[in-house]
């Protein structure tokens, strides 16, 4: 099974619990820290994934860690299960999985849209609204500017491309007069 495979049944495993006994804002926000703390630190990314590195001193890492970084229970658990399992390399995939898991049960969607040029906040919140209602769920947007679009705009929810672009029209506009030939 695949790392990305594992760090999302750790992430749905934990986020059941968390749902039940914790915060899981909170619970994602510590997760998010101790793997950036992980990440920044070069010492700790090479103890935790090394095989030579007993499994009692990864314990011994980890609790160390937690007591100048408390953090929520399940996820003070769940790290030292990862050091016990000898799975600590997943925690560069657990926290963006068990924030795509969180924004699913709270049924948020992440939506991307490029404009040719910048938008006002209120225009960026209208289209923050159709989108909600286009997808039936609440939406969380970043917007991006793309000079090539020529004008309109394009809206990525997931895999989902809403392409209103007059560079798009324009385009399908040539190949339906080349056709036409």
């Amino acid at each position: 099974m695949s790392s990305r495979a594992s760090a999302a049944r750790y992430a749905r495993a934990l986020l059941d619990v968390v749902v039940k006994e914790a915060n899981p804002e909170q619970v994602e926000q510590e997760l998010v820290a101790f793997t950036d703390l992980v990440a920044r630190t070069p010492e700790l990314r090479k103890a935790f994934s090394s095989p030579a590195v007993p499994t009692t001193a990864k314990r011994g890492i980890i609790d160390q860690i937690l007591a100048r970084m408390p953090v929520s229970a399940p996820l003070g658990k769940l790290l030292v299960m990862l050091a016990e399992g000898e799975r600590l390399a997943l925690l560069a995939d657990l926290a963006p999985t068990y924030s795509t898991a969180l924004r699913e049960h709270r049924k948020v969607v992440q939506a991307e849209v490029t404009t040719a040029v910048p938008l006002p906040p209120e225009q960026l919140a209208q289209f923050e609204t159709r989108l909600a209602k286009a997808t039936g769920r609440r939406v969380t947007m970043t917007s991006r500017v793309d000079p090539s679009l020529i004008g309109g705009a394009v809206a990525r929810v997931g895999s989902v491309v809403y392409d209103g672009s007059v560079a798009t029209q324009l385009e399908k506009m040539r190949e339906r007069l080349e056709r036409g030939r």
